[in-house]
């Protein structure tokens, strides 16, 4: 490999920064979070929503809600803690 002179290898260096420069750009593109949450925004907003229900206990007070004792009625059927009460 002949000597190259310090103008050659400067002008070797520009080039590989160019290259490097447009190598990041083209990672920053892929990698945008933005634009991938954006198309599935509504999923995820429903999935939020549901998770946070089920952390909350929505399922437990929702069944208490709908399954409790003690309200007007006729006592039709009682199978552990749930009861199923005539409203009639």
């Amino acid at each position: 490999m002949p000597d190259r002179g310090v103008d050659q290898i400067r002008r070797d260096l520009a080039v590989e920064r160019g290259r490097l420069a447009e190598a990041v750009e083209s990672l920053r593109g892929e990698l945008d979070l933005g634009k991938a949450l954006k198309a599935k925004l509504p999923a995820l907003a429903a999935g939020a929503a549901g998770a946070g229900f089920f952390l909350a206990g929505g399922i437990g007070a929702t069944m208490r809600l709908l399954a409790r004792r003690g309200r007007e009625g006729k006592e039709r059927a009682s199978i552990g803690g749930f009861t199923v009460v005539d409203r009639r």
